[in-house]
């Protein structure tokens, strides 16, 4: 009887640290994206406003300091293009993420300091209403790669907030537009403010 009722004990004790163990999170945060002026060979410039987006992230650990992660962000802008000897030419577009990171998480207290390297795609897709002055364009996507570094804190077991430095390297588009065309990588800065919960 006293050996069956140590098992049970065990098994429970175990069942109890395995639903303490919060191996996977999903995340939504608020995010910007700032991105730089690129200026090409030809005279060629883009410059794009500075947007607000939205970001759902899901991680699993894989040990307690080693993880995956895979990304989803959205975001609308205008980015404007120059081109030499034409009028100036704006393209209302969706930029959508799709992006897969190992992430290496340190623990000091509350506070869990976090940085993650990956690769992505990135889809652009003219959106032709009456911010859109040049119709010659159609959706791109952008292979590229992804790193960022931030810290989580805890709130408690099941949540934390998380803000995080998040950049994406690829080369500029063009929007299939030949005049577009610039030559040049750049990255977009995407700083994040957001909420996550374990499970």
């Amino acid at each position: 009887m006293k050996k069956t009722m140590l098992l049970c004990a065990l098994l429970l004790s175990a069942f109890a640290a395995h639903a303490q163990e919060s191996r996977q999170d999903v995340s939504i945060s608020a995010t910007g994206t700032f991105t730089p002026t690129i200026h090409g060979a030809t005279g060629t410039y883009t410059t794009t406003d500075t947007s607000l987006g939205a970001l759902v992230s899901y991680r699993y650990l894989l040990t307690p300091r080693s993880g995956l992660e895979a990304n989803y962000s959205f975001t609308q802008n205008t980015p404007r293009y120059v081109v030499p000897g034409t009028s100036d030419n704006n393209v209302h577009l969706r930029q959508q993420e799709f992006s897969g990171a190992y992430v290496y998480t340190l623990t000091f207290k509350r506070y869990n300091p976090f940085a993650e390297a990956g690769v992505g795609a990135m889809f652009f897709s003219p959106i032709k209403d009456f911010q859109t002055t040049q119709l010659d364009v159609k959706r791109t996507t952008v292979l590229g790669g992804l790193f960022g570094a931030g810290v989580a804190y805890e709130l408690s077991p099941s949540f934390d907030i998380r803000a995080e430095y998040r950049g994406f390297l690829g080369k500029t588009p063009n929007l299939g537009y030949q005049p577009f065309t610039t030559n040049r990588y750049r990255v977009l800065s995407m700083p994040t403010l957001g909420i996550a919960y374990h499970f």
